[in-house]
C-alpha cells in the first residue's frame, strides 16, 4: 500500500511535471510567436519609416535645392534661405520657385504688419515729436498701408501665374507691385531726412523698414527670374507669334479702334459728368475735396473755372476717377505747403492721388510756396495706370513726384527749379514742355531726381518727343542758374531723354553729381536722337552709367507700349498717345 502510494505519488508527479512541461511549451510556442509577429510588425513599421523618413529626406533634399536654387538670383541670398527655410513646413510646401517667391511674400506681410505697429507705438508714446516727425509717421501709416495691398495683389497675381494674364502682362504687374512696394519703404524713411533730430526717429524704425525692402528685392528678384525665363521659353516655342500685340494708331495718335463720335467726346469738355465743382456755387460742391469719389467703372469730376485753394487726396480706395478742368488755365488748384514751414516732401502736395485708374484733362497743379520753401510739391502721382492730358504742373523745388506704379503724362507742362520731376515711378512723359525756372541765388536746376534703389525694378523717368527749356523769368540769366537733365537722387537712378528738342538752357555736361561718386556706376542715364542747341553729346559726362543710345531697340523698351505696358490700358484713357518710336 505504502508501495503503491510512493508510486502513484512519484506518478502524480511526474504527470505534474508533464503537463508543467506541456503547458511551458506551448506558452513559449505562443511566446514565440508573438514575438516572431512583433518582430515582423516592427519590420514592417521600421520599413515603412525608413522609406517614409527616406522619402522626407529625398523631398527635404529636393526642397532644399530648389529653395538654394531660387534664393541665388537675389541681392540677400542669406535672408532669402534663412527666412523662408525657418517657416513653419517650408520643406513640404517648396516645390518649385513659385513656393519660394508666394512663402516669401507671406512673411514680408508679417513684418509690414509689425512695422505698422512699431510706427503706431512711437506716436502714442514720444510726447515731444516736432509737427514734421508726426507728419512724417503718419506718412509710413499710408505707405504700410499701401505696401500691405500690393503684397496681397502680388499674392493673388502669383496664385493665378501663369494661367491669368499672358506672361508679360503677368511679368509686368508682379515687377510693378514690388517696386512700389520697395518705394515705400524709402518714402517712409526719406520723411525723417529733414533734419538732424528727425534721425532719431527715423533710427527707431530703420531696421525694420530695411528688413522689409530686403525682402521685397528678394521677391522681385525671384519674380523677375522667374518670368524672364518663362517668357523666354514661350518665345522659343511660339517664335511664329507675337507675345505682346501692339496697338495700332491714326496719324493723330488715337487707337484705330476708337469711333470719330467716341474721339469727339473724349476731346470735348461736353462729357457728361457725374458731379460738378464749381468754386461760385454754381455746381453741385464749392470744392473739389467735398466732391464724393464714386466707384463706378468712371467717375467724371468736372472742375469748372475758378481759383481752387486747397489740398485735394484721392486715396487708394478711389479708383477710375477723372478730373475734367475748364482750361489749364482757367482751372488751377493750387496750394504752399512745404519742408521749411514743417510738412514733409510726401505731404506737401497740393494734390496727391493713389486710386488706381485716375485720369486728368484741363487743369492746373499748383505751388505756390516758392524758391525759399525747397520741397514743395504740386501733384504727387502713386496711381497705378494713371494719365494726364493737356495739364499744367507749376512749382518750384519738387514740382512733379511721381511716387509710384505706372504713370504717363501728354500735351502738359511742368516747370521747376531743384529735381523739378522726380520719384520712383514708371514714368513716361510725352509731348510735353518741360521749363526750368529761376531758382535761388547759388542754386542749380535739376531737371530730374530719378530714385530707382533696386536694380530690378521697372521704375524710371522717360521723357520723350518733348521740349526741354526755360520760363521767361530764367532765359535772360540763364547762364548764372545752370541747368541740368538729372541727377541720381537714389543708386541706381534711371532716367531717359529720348526724341527731345533741348534748348542751350541745359549745361554741355548735362547731367549733374549727387554726392561725389554716388551711384554713377550703378545709375542708367540715356539720351537717344535728340535735337536742338542743348542735345550735343560730345561734352557730356564721362560716368559708367550714362549711354549714348545707339540702338533703335534699346530705345524702344523705354517707349509707353514696353516700358508701362501701355498696349494694354492708354487706349482706355481717351487720350492721345504713341506706343512707340
Amino acid at each position: 500500500m505504502v508501495q503503491f502510494k510512493e508510486f502513484f505519488t512519484k506518478f502524480s508527479d511526474s504527470t505534474k511535471h508533464i503537463s508543467v512541461s506541456r503547458r511551458n511549451k506551448k506558452l513559449f510556442l505562443a511566446l514565440f510567436a508573438t514575438l516572431l509577429l512583433v518582430a515582423a510588425v516592427i519590420g514592417i513599421v521600421a520599413g515603412v519609416n525608413s522609406r517614409k523618413n527616406s522619402d522626407d529626406d529625398e523631398n527635404s533634399s529636393q526642397s532644399h535645392g530648389i529653395l538654394k536654387a531660387s534664393c541665388s538670383s537675389t541681392n540677400y541670398p542669406d535672408l532669402c534661405f534663412s527666412a523662408v527655410a525657418a517657416a513653419p513646413g517650408a520643406s513640404k510646401k517648396v516645390t518649385s520657385q513659385k513656393d519660394v517667391i508666394e512663402i516669401s511674400l507671406n512673411l514680408t506681410t508679417t513684418a509690414v504688419e509689425h512695422n505698422y505697429f512699431t510706427v503706431k507705438k512711437l506716436i502714442a508714446s514720444r510726447k515731444n515729436l516736432t509737427k514734421r516727425e508726426k507728419t512724417a509717421l503718419h506718412d509710413c501709416l499710408e505707405t504700410i498701408d499701401e505696401t500691405l495691398d500690393e503684397l496681397h495683389k502680388a499674392v493673388e497675381d502669383l496664385q493665378e501665374y501663369p494661367n491669368k494674364k499672358s506672361l508679360t502682362q503677368h511679368a509686368d504687374d508682379l515687377k510693378t507691385l514690388m517696386s512700389a512696394a520697395m518705394t515705400n519703404q524709402e518714402t517712409c524713411l526719406d520723411g525723417f531726412a529733414h533734419e538732424e533730430s528727425d534721425k532719431h526717429v527715423r533710427e527707431a524704425l530703420l531696421d525694420g523698414q530695411v528688413h522689409v525692402e530686403r525682402m521685397c528685392s528678394n521677391a522681385l528678384a525671384m519674380i523677375k527670374n522667374m518670368t524672364d525665363t518663362d517668357i523666354q521659353n514661350e518665345l522659343l516655342r511660339t517664335s511664329n507669334r507675337k507675345l505682346v500685340e501692339t496697338q495700332k494708331l491714326d496719324e493723330s495718335g488715337w487707337p484705330e479702334w476708337l469711333s470719330a463720335g467716341d474721339r469727339k467726346l473724349l476731346q470735348s469738355s461736353s462729357v457728361t459728368p457725374n458731379v460738378v465743382v464749381a468754386a461760385d456755387g454754381s455746381g453741385n460742391f464749392k470744392t473739389v475735396s467735398a466732391a464724393p469719389q464714386g466707384s463706378t467703372k468712371r467717375y467724371i469730376i468736372k472742375i469748372k473755372a475758378g481759383v481752387y485753394r486747397e489740398n485735394v487726396e484721392v486715396p487708394k480706395k478711389k479708383k477710375n476717377i477723372m478730373f475734367i478742368g475748364d482750361g489749364r488755365t482757367r482751372t488751377i488748384i493750387t496750394g504752399s505747403r512745404n519742408v521749411v514751414d514743417g510738412s514733409t516732401t510726401f505731404h506737401s502736395a497740393t494734390v496727391a492721388v493713389v486710386g488706381e485708374g485716375f485720369l486728368a484733362r484741363d487743369i492746373t497743379f499748383q505751388n505756390t510756396a516758392g524758391p525759399s520753401k525747397h520741397q514743395a510739391v504740386a501733384l504727387r502721382v502713386g496711381a497705378d495706370l494713371s494719365a494726364f492730358y493737356n495739364c499744367d504742373m507749376l512749382a518750384y523745388q519738387d514740382t512733379l513726384y511721381v511716387h509710384s506704379n505706372r504713370q504717363f503724362y501728354v500735351n502738359c507742362l511742368v516747370a521747376g527749379t531743384v529735381d523739378f520731376i522726380f520719384g520712383n515711378g514708371a514714368a513716361v512723359l510725352q509731348n510735353c514742355d518741360i521749363h526750368a525756372r529761376r531758382p535761388n541765388s547759388g542754386q542749380k536746376n535739376m531737371v530730374t531726381a530719378q530714385g530707382r534703389t533696386d536694380g530690378n525694378q521697372n521704375t524710371g523717368i522717360v521723357i520723350q518727343k518733348c521740349r526741354i527749356g526755360a520760363t521767361s523769368d530764367l532765359l535772360p540769366v540763364k547762364g548764372n542758374f545752370p541747368t541740368y537733365l538729372g541727377r541720381p537722387w537714389k543708386e541706381f537712378s534711371r532716367t531717359v531723354i529720348m526724341q527731345s528738342t533741348i534748348s542751350d538752357v541745359i549745361h554741355p555736361a548735362g547731367w549733374h553729381e549727387w554726392n561725389g561718386n554716388f551711384a554713377l556706376n550703378t545709375l542708367y542715364y540715356g539720351e537717344y536722337q535728340n535735337t536742338g542747341a542743348g542735345a550735343g553729346t560730345s561734352g557730356r559726362v564721362k560716368w559708367k552709367g550714362y549711354r549714348v543710345i545707339t540702338s533703335a531697340a534699346e530705345a524702344q523698351g523705354f517707349a509707353p507700349g514696353r516700358f508701362i505696358a501701355g498696349s494694354s490700358w492708354l487706349g482706355s484713357t481717351g487720350f492721345p498717345f504713341a506706343l512707340g518710336l
